[in-house]
């Protein structure tokens, strides 16, 4: 039989770009934001090359607050959850921070975007992230989207305003509309940020604020 070298059975490459936040906030304390939450792939079902990048810029100061990139390899575990792993690059208020990342991603029982991770930082620090999210569709084209994203530290950091326990939260509720072939949706919303412990300390201790409630105005794009 004729060995069949066409590349017909190769695996299909696949590349997709796309900003599940691009949005501006405004909070109760008259702050004004830029915030953003993208992810870019390219790779196969087996193995993806993944840039995950988010951040937060004042408008006002001219100045990032926050400002952070993953660049993962990710790969299928079950039939719902992928592992990941790779390197993050965060540029906080104080020093950079290098930090090997380790993850799952995946659809958890009840429809729960899941994205859990494991950080050890270049000075030795260990921290978790998880990131939650989910969708009740009103109709085929308006969702409303509640999501949470909790940080927890197993040591402190002070230099960038970390302390050791449960760090901070952010909660927030979406509502969004899907155009143009689900490729562009905009939304309007609320967001709730938290910070707690020591990190609530070394933020007072800055002249920061420990709690912020925004309305935020923004579109998912995806291509």
């Amino acid at each position: 039989m004729r060995l069949d070298d066409s590349g017909r059975k190769d695996a299909l490459r696949l590349w997709g770009v796309q900003f599940e936040e691009l949005e501006y906030r405004y909070s109760d304390d008259d702050e004004e934001l830029g915030v953003w939450n993208g992810d870019a792939f390219y790779g196969t079902d087996e193995l993806k090359l993944r840039w995950l990048g988010k951040g937060e810029y004042a408008i006002e100061e001219q100045a990032y607050e926050t400002l952070e990139n993953q660049l993962v390899l990710q790969t299928p575990i079950s039939t719902f959850f992928d592992a990941k792993a790779g390197v993050r690059f965060d540029t906080p208020e104080g020093p950079d921070r290098t930090y090997g990342v380790l993850g799952i991603t995946g659809l958890a029982p009840q429809w729960f975007e899941v994205d859990a991770n494991l950080y050890v930082s270049d000075e030795g620090d260990t921290s978790a992230g998880l990131d939650a999210e989910y969708e009740l569709l009103l109709t085929n084209h308006l969702i409303l989207s509640a999501a949470l994203d909790a940080t927890v530290a197993f040591s402190e950091d002070e230099e960038i305003g970390v302390g050791k326990g449960l760090v901070s939260t952010e909660t927030g509720l979406r509502l969004r509309y899907d155009l143009i072939d689900r490729a562009i949706s905009p939304y309007i919303g609320v967001v709730h940020e938290r910070k707690y412990g020591d990190t609530a300390d070394f933020a007072r201790a800055e002249g920061g604020s420990t709690e912020d409630w925004f309305a935020v105005i923004g579109t998912r794009i995806a291509f």
